[in-house]
């Protein structure tokens, strides 16, 4: 192989494969004479790679950790299982990994050949994942295109369908991404309404980057902070939770409060924080967490639970209880759902 860059790439994925390579292996594999082996592993050296040499008969080379993560070399076949992959942790919003998700998806799918893009969407649609909750599936390819756009500062075009139904066209420059861990939210400066809104990202389709910049806008808070406030129906008193969980604090799902929790000594935690949810909302995104509880405050959440445990055992055995004035509502939406 006389393409030194080329050569240099092949010699790279082979050491990324973790195990130690004899120098004369390396250099049957890329038809080279050990000497240029050399030559191409002090290369790596100076681009950063930190390839450690090992003297003797069993001696070879072999890739170790560094102090930063080097750019990777991928195989068509590792590609495409770690698209699938970070398809499935973007696409159904996993709890803690899904903007990285996002955002690794986003540079991956930039450079996949087309031959790969369309063998990772015929994976993709042969399968099926099994979310809790009830989280909406995206599709992954409009979650990429909104990050991309985001992370370029390039307004965003796309077709938005209302709480009601109602469709829209909407022009947009895109701020953040959010996820609640059960559903996506865009905020962005929506150029039409000259406002700031959230839209779920379930409900939008043909997102488009249009290829004109924009300087960043100063949103009113975090965005995360933003997004609460939407949920909620815009600006709200909230209320003390306590809760106590039967299992360890690691156990809770993060979006609780597992921030918060603090063990209580019999294998179990207490956990404390600050909700503007309605109880009943809250109460049903408890129960779907499966794990088992007890609401120690307020008593109107207390109450609330007790009222949907008794309605989901009459459920369960055929037998209506009596009807529920409150009833359950429906998912909040944010300003632009």
């Amino acid at each position: 192989m006389t393409d030194t860059p080329a050569r240099l790439l092949t010699l790279l994925s082979l050491l990324q494969t973790p195990r130690e390579w004899p120098g004369s292996e390396l250099a049957g594999r890329l038809g080279v004479s050990a000497r240029t082996i050399r030559r191409d592993i002090d290369r790596l050296r100076d681009l950063g790679y930190p390839v450690e040499a090992t003297l003797g008969a069993e001696g070879g080379y072999r890739l170790v950790a560094g102090a930063a993560m080097p750019p990777l070399v991928l195989d068509d076949e590792e590609a495409v299982a770690i698209a699938v992959g970070l398809r499935a942790g973007a696409g159904h919003a996993i709890d803690g990994v899904e903007e990285a998700s996002v955002r690794a998806l986003a540079k991956l799918e930039q450079v996949l050949p087309s031959r790969l893009r369309h063998r990772v969407g015929t994976l993709q649609s042969a399968t099926v994942a099994l979310t809790r909750g009830d989280g909406a599936s995206i599709d992954p390819r409009t979650l990429t295109a909104i990050a991309s756009a985001t992370a370029g500062r390039e307004r965003l075009r796309f077709a938005y369908r209302a709480r009601d139904g109602a469709g829209t066209r909407r022009l947009v420059e895109p701020n953040r991404l959010v996820s609640t861990g059960w559903r996506w939210y865009l905020v962005a400066f929506d150029l039409d309404r000259d406002d700031w809104r959230t839209f779920r990202v379930d409900r939008v389709s043909e997102p488009f980057a249009t290829g004109a910049r924009f300087a960043p806008r100063e949103l009113p808070m975090d965005a995360v902070a933003f997004v609460e406030r939407g949920l909620r129906g815009g600006p709200a008193q909230t209320y003390d939770v306590e809760l106590r969980f039967a299992v360890s604090a690691e156990a809770v799902p993060a979006w609780v409060g597992a921030a918060e929790a603090e063990a209580d000594g019999v294998g179990g935690c207490r956990v404390r924080f600050a909700c503007g949810d309605a109880p009943e909302w809250l109460a049903a995104r408890l129960a779907l967490t499966g794990l088992p509880f007890t609401v120690v405050s307020p008593p109107a959440l207390a109450e609330t639970a007790r009222s949907l445990g008794a309605r989901l055992l009459s459920a369960g055995a055929g037998t209506p209880g009596p009807p529920d004035a409150a009833g359950l509502p429906d998912a909040p939406g944010p300003p632009g759902a």
